[in-house]
């Protein structure tokens, strides 16, 4: 799709904020941003003119369940966990995603326009995480990458699922004893399918260890459910252990060992932070805890944990951050380029860049202003979501074909 993004105060978040920028987008990708005199619209592309709006790129929702656990349909669209096996890393949530949850049509509604959905926190090794654009007839049209990462869990929730059926792990030891073992399978599967290779022989694949030798070489990132700061050691225990990138997620108490956090370059995708203190784990949830870690060094990322809070609050949270503490711009990044540059999505999203697909957002005003409202909301060039003044509420377009 084809189209120019007039006049309007464009915030390409890497980079200086341009007044009466022009941001083009051809055949859905980006291909120009700049001031309207820099920036040549060619014959034929349809312009919008966002004079008196300010331009931002699509927001990164970098740990979420939307589409896995769709809202009002109860256990018909819970497809958050398969909680029938410790050691799910076969498992791709992809598969498990409705395009037509009511949760996508929120997250463009909040200016979000990519989504990384994640399993839930129900197995130690729960599975492939996926991207996906926040629009779209299938989730395979709506793919942006997978698998983007692994996610697993430490802390409460493993061991009152296991313990709950009396099996291993019922215990923080047990849990941490799962993902250990996984990971030694992993190891010796790769060493063997190695030898096999070697000796031209046969070799039979087994698909749970194939994902695990693949963060194990460090293509796929651990996501690493995680709130208390003695779990979080616990994942950078494991992860010196075996070699691969962590990213520790939620991190509700990582601002307490932040200098470990930076010292190892580990960054922490923080949220939900709008939760009451629900479980023992979350009793130190602060929306000021972004700003420490930050400020410690720790690349951030904050995340709503849809459905936890609602998809479409993810900017608030970040608005309230910067109200605790947290310097405004990272909040910015926090909700753009860090989401996407912590799990490789960063050729695709998180900022408006020559090259990067045109996924872009209209806004009243400045979006951390909570006063503020996504006016139009373009996905790879196509507009697909509009706010009307005239209804009260956002139009979606229908992804669709409907013959006339």
């Amino acid at each position: 799709m084809n189209v120019a993004i007039t006049g309007g105060y464009v915030v390409p978040v890497e980079g200086e904020p341009i007044e009466g920028g022009t941001v083009l987008i051809v055949d859905g990708k980006i291909v120009a941003v700049g001031t309207g005199a820099e920036v040549a619209v060619p014959d034929g592309v349809p312009t919008v003119d966002a004079g008196g709006s300010w331009v931002l790129p699509g927001f990164v929702e970098s740990h979420g369940h939307i589409g896995v656990h769709e809202e009002a349909e109860g256990w018909a669209g819970q497809d958050t966990n398969e909680m029938t096996d410790p050691n799910g890393a076969r498992l791709r949530a992809l598969d498990g995603i409705n395009p037509a949850d009511l949760g996508f049509v929120d997250a463009l509604s909040g200016g979000v326009t990519t989504a990384v959905i994640k399993p839930g926190s129900g197995n130690p090794i729960g599975g492939q995480t996926v991207a996906v654009k926040c629009w779209g007839r299938t989730v395979d049209e709506m793919l942006v990458r997978e698998p983007v990462s692994v996610k697993s869990a430490l802390g409460e929730n493993p061991k009152r699922v296991y313990g709950d059926q009396k099996k291993l792990p019922s215990t923080r030891l047990g849990v941490a004893a799962v993902i250990r073992d996984a990971f030694t399978k992993a190891q010796d599967y790769k060493a063997k399918r190695a030898h096999a290779a070697e000796e031209n022989k046969p070799f039979d694949r087994d698909p749970t260890l194939e994902i695990l030798v693949r963060v194990l070489d460090r293509e796929l990132p651990w996501c690493q459910h995680s709130h208390r700061a003695d779990d979080i050691a616990t994942a950078l225990r494991l992860a010196d252990e075996f070699g691969y990138r962590l990213v520790v997620n939620h991190g509700t108490e990582g601002h307490l060992i932040a200098d470990m956090l930076a010292e190892r370059d580990i960054p922490v995708i923080i949220g939900p932070l709008f939760t009451s203190r629900s479980k023992v784990e979350v009793r130190q949830r602060s929306l000021r805890n972004p700003g420490i870690l930050a400020r410690a060094g720790v690349q951030i990322a904050i995340t709503t944990d849809h459905p936890v809070i609602p998809i479409h609050f993810l900017v608030h949270q970040a608005t309230l951050a910067v109200k605790e503490g947290l310097d405004r711009d990272t909040a910015l990044r926090s909700i753009t380029v860090n989401p996407a540059r912590i799990l490789g999505l960063d050729d695709r999203v998180g900022s408006l860049t020559p090259g990067l697909d045109g996924d872009v957002v209209i806004w009243s005003g400045d979006p951390l202003d909570v006063m503020s409202r996504a006016q139009r909301v373009f996905v790879s060039g196509k507009e697909v979501f509009t706010y009307s003044e005239e209804r009260g509420e956002g139009v979606v377009a229908d992804p669709f074909y409907r013959e006339a």
